[in-house]
Order: structure tokens, then sequence, then C-alpha cells
């Protein structure tokens, strides 16, 4: 295929290969047709419905569409038909690629949200092609130059996809090359799946080596003690007292700041309490940390204080402290956030104004398995190995996930340069 033979032509825009020209979208689709004036169904007819969530933004594509009968539809949706293309003009829904073509209509006709853009394209295009186009980061990215209306709530208007300027080859070369597209996303969506797999597996390896340790024959004659029998006085409830929204004082912790058996410590807030609240609620190396509300997934999260910083903790934590000489601190969060621990968490929480939640009193009751100290060191100095692998595994996979997640944009440039 031959080019033209200047890279770039006198309006600015980059040279095309023979027989393509440059066209404005709104030259070769109808943006948001409307309806059919005679469009009449029964009224309990049922109808494809597909709200926004109905549009899996990574895929492009209506991945679960509802279906609802005609009567509830025929008014204050967006009408479309088959084969149109949707565009998602509300912020961050656009940004995020939730675009699609509307596919599997039920008698061809269907209705969505009004944050739908609607392109219907003429004889001169094929849908896959506008689609494929209109999902490039380099057009949604200039969309975002165009956005109108109040900061939350911004949207594209009708106007920059009408203007938008679209490479258009003859037919024929638009379907050879959205073939030719359509095979290697998937190819890249195989890739990316198979990568998000080893890193989800690399995540899993700490848990497993923890799993088989607890579940191992040694594990079945290791003595069982109650928290409350392992920990230095009570549970504690952290302060109360609302963060500094100017970072004044000294830092506290809260649920977000428990990652993986440690503290991570960036978004870190601060609060200002007395010299008497700080030494109350002040963390000493060792505490371990217990989120004890919120989500099912959060409760029961658990971490280790590992000093060297001055904090304090939020109210949604619970500190216990370990007896030293019987119980390793580490070893105890590690139990609390294995399956074992977590079975004993979901079956004992509780649940009040949408959350679940836990108390101190209730993981007192926890029996916690308690090998000697020095085995307890032992599984807590191996689980520390295994986090440094599993780290250092999912480091190099998401370097090449990374990598992965570029290749439709660059895909997508060549096709439209005429490149494949």
């Amino acid at each position: 295929m031959t080019t033209q033979p200047d890279p770039v032509r006198a309006d600015g825009k980059p040279a095309l290969p023979d027989g393509w020209r440059w066209v404005r979208l709104g030259e070769i689709c109808v943006i948001n047709p409307p309806r059919p004036p005679d469009l009449s169904r029964p009224e309990g007819a049922p109808t494809s419905f597909v709200p926004m969530a109905a549009v899996d933004e990574r895929l492009g594509a209506i991945t679960k569409a509802e279906i609802r009968p005609f009567a509830q539809l025929r008014r204050g949706y967006t009408y479309f038909e088959e084969g149109d293309v949707l565009f998602a003009k509300i912020t961050p829904c656009m940004q995020n690629g939730k675009h699609a073509i509307a596919r599997e209509l039920i008698d061809g006709l269907g209705f969505g949200t009004t944050e739908f853009h609607v392109l219907r394209p003429s004889s001169e295009a094929v849908a896959e092609w506008i689609h494929f186009f209109v999902r490039q980061p380099g057009v949604l990215h200039e969309a975002t130059a165009h956005f109108t209306g109040a900061v939350g709530q911004q949207r594209v208007p009708e106007g920059f996809l009408a203007n938008l300027g679209i490479p258009l080859p003859p037919v024929g070369e638009q379907k050879r090359i959205v073939a030719i597209l359509a095979e290697q996303m998937a190819a890249v969506e195989r890739a990316r799946a198979a990568a998000q797999a080893r890193i989800e597996a690399a995540k899993a390896l700490p848990a497993a080596y923890l799993r088989a340790a607890l579940n191992s024959p040694e594990a079945a004659r290791w003595p069982r003690k109650p928290l409350r029998e392992i920990c230095a006085g009570p549970g504690q409830y952290g302060t109360s007292v609302k963060a500094d929204a100017e970072g004044q004082g000294i830092p506290i912790l809260r649920m977000g700041n428990l990652v993986e058996g440690g503290i991570r410590w960036d978004d870190l807030k601060c609060i200002r309490l007395s010299a008497a609240e700080e030494d109350k609620y002040r963390l000493a190396e060792g505490d371990i940390l217990f989120n004890r509300t919120n989500s099912a997934e959060l409760v029961g999260k658990t971490a280790v204080f590992d000093g060297g910083r001055n904090a304090v903790f939020a109210s949604y934590l619970i500190r216990f402290r370990a007896r030293r000489g019987l119980a390793d601190p580490e070893f105890i969060s590690a139990y609390i956030n294995s399956g074992q621990g977590r079975a004993f968490v979901a079956a004992h929480m509780g649940r009040a104004v949408g959350q679940v939640n836990i108390s101190a009193s209730t993981m007192h009751q926890m029996p916690i398995p308690l090998p000697p100290l020095a085995y307890q060191e032992a599984i807590v100095d191996a689980l520390k190995k295994q986090r440094v692998v599993a780290r250092s595994a999912r480091q190099v996979v998401e370097a090449e996930l990374a990598a992965i997640e570029a290749l439709p944009g660059a895909i997508l440039r060549r096709a439209f340069s005429g490149e494949l």
C-alpha cells in the first residue's frame, strides 16, 4: 500500500494511504438520530435496556444488558438500533472507555441511559471502524478538552463528535482492518488475562504457605488459647478525633494504612490531641492493629505496628498487645489474616447501619493456635520471605502488564494511519 509523498498535509492532518480521505464524523454518522415517529410496541413487549453499568469499559462491549417491558422505556431514555455505536458522554465513564456497539438487541432496537451519544453509521462506514476510532486514548483525551457542564457532571457535547476528524478508507478496507484489529485486541486481552492470573498467583503465595503451616500434622497438636489469654490487657479502640485538614499534629493510622500484614506509610493524616490522649493512643512496636468495621471484605484486616515512628490509631481499629515470651505479634496477626482467622471473624460479625463490625470482646474469644515461640518465629520468618518473593514476582508481571495495557493504543494508532 503506497502513501502520499508528504508526511503531513497542509491542513496539519497526517497523510493517508491512497484511497483514504479525512472526513468529519458527522459526515459519515447521524449523531443522536431521533427515534422513529411511528415506533409502536405492545406495552409488555420485552425490550433491550443498556444502563451505563452494562458496558464493560475494558472490552468496550455490552456485557450486562437488561430486559424490561417497553412501557418502562418508551419515555425518558436514549433510543438506538442494532449496529449503532454508543458513546458515553459523561465523566469519568467517557475517559474510562464505556463505549460499545449495540448488538443482539431484541427486535433490533433498544434503550439506554441518557448519558450515551448515539452514532449511527452511514453506508460509507462500518460500526467497528467508528467504534475503534472513538475508543483511542488520544480521542478520549481530546474529548476532555471539550467538556461542558459543572465539575463532576461534565459531558462531551454532540458538536465535538460531529466535528471530529476521522480517516476514512473504502468500506472493504475498513472491514479488512477491523478484522485484524479484532484479532489483535483479542490477543491483547488473552495476554492481559494471563498476566493478571500470574499476579493473583504471586499474591496467593504467602497465604498458601501459611495455610500449609496451619494445616500441617504438627499444627493439629498445637494448643489453642483464646486471644484474651494471649494479650496483655483488653483490646483498645482508637481515637475518634477527626483528622486535621491542614495535616497538623500527630500522624494517625487508619484502616487504609493496614496492608498485607504491615503498615503503609503513605496517605497519612494527622490529628491534634492533648498530651494525655497522645500517651493513651500512641502506638508501640509490636502492637497488633485490627480493623473492626466497614465492609465484610475489610473487617478483620490486621497488621503489626513496626515502630520507628510516632503515631496513634483511629477508632475503626482495635489495638491488641501480645504477651511477650508467649506469642509473637506477627504470628498472631498472620493467623487473624489467615483463612481460619477470617472464618472466625465472618461467623461472628454483626451488622449496623449498613456496615458489618466485630467487637473487641468478641475477638477476645478467637481461639489462636499457639506452638512454641521459636516455632512461631520460624513461621513468621518464612512468611516474610514468601512475601518478598511474591512482591518481586508481582513487580515483574506488573511491568509486563503495563506494557500489555499500552498495546491497544499503539495498535489503534497504526490502524488509523494505514499501517495494518
